[in-house]
């Protein structure tokens, strides 16, 4: 397949334009020709050399990754960009990114498939950032304990121990989720009357405002809570003819 489809199928299949205001990242193709031929596609969430270097291995034409190599420009092209830019051109390996439309999208994106493991329903669009929506919301069938949550939670792919701001009700039903470093949103779940904010890492000041208002808080790790679009991705990929690999690389954090 032509990489210029593949990335045009991508790019409306996670609405990237609808991004393009709100977000640092330069979602979509990032490094790599006008066009070249596609048959396997690795999958990660960092565009690092250790997953650059996995992606050569694998024989991939492309690499699709969460976080890319670009934010808010590039004015040259050394040191720890040459290291990651340089093995993409020398191996003919194009490099695809897709920020927060992968945190976003309500069906293939980061905060719905947590969503879709913890059980949530009656799910909708959450954390707003001007125009765009980058969380989900939702509520579990029957109530649920702070340690069933947070056990669900250490299940996560990278995940090492969930943190947790117990400050909300003993059980808990309605929860909003921002993957990442998603705690600048916790006012929305305040304001939603969420019983918990799911997210990856935290600030200081979350926990004395997650005490005063009574709000539970899960920091599941910012890497574990982010492999769901990506995974996601590569099934679509599959779907579409592709041989998608998917590589795994946690960080602890």
């Amino acid at each position: 397949m032509d990489l210029s489809t593949v990335v045009a199928r991508f790019d409306e299949t996670l609405a990237t334009g609808e991004f393009a205001d709100v977000d640092a990242s330069a979602n979509g193709l990032q490094v790599g020709p006008d066009e070249m031929s596609v048959e396997t596609v690795a999958f990660a969430v960092d565009a690092a050399e250790a997953t650059i270097e996995a992606a050569v291995e694998a024989g991939a034409d492309l690499l699709v990754t969460h976080h890319g190599l670009v934010w808010g420009g590039l004015d040259r092209v050394t040191g720890r960009d040459f290291s990651r830019i340089e093995p993409l051109i020398r191996e003919d390996v194009a490099l695809y990114v897709s920020h927060l439309p992968l945190d976003g999208h309500q069906e293939l994106g980061n905060a719905a498939g947590l969503a879709d493991h913890l059980g949530l329903v009656d799910r909708d669009p959450f954390g707003s950032l001007g125009p765009v929506h980058i969380g989900q919301a939702g509520s579990f069938e029957s109530p649920k304990t702070t340690d069933e949550v947070r056990d669900a939670l250490d299940e996560l792919d990278g995940n090492e121990e969930t943190q947790v701001f117990d400050f909300g009700p003993d059980e808990i039903s309605d929860v909003a989720i921002v993957t990442g470093s998603g705690v600048d949103w916790l006012d929305e779940a305040i304001e939603s009357g969420a019983d918990a904010l799911v997210t990856g890492e935290g600030k200081q000041k979350v926990y004395h405002e997650a005490r005063e208002a009574g709000i539970t808080v899960f920091l599941a790790g910012h890497y574990a809570t982010e492999t769901f679009g990506v995974r996601s991705l590569a099934e679509r990929a599959r779907k579409m003819g592709l041989e998608a690999v998917y590589i795994s690389h946690p960080t602890g954090l």
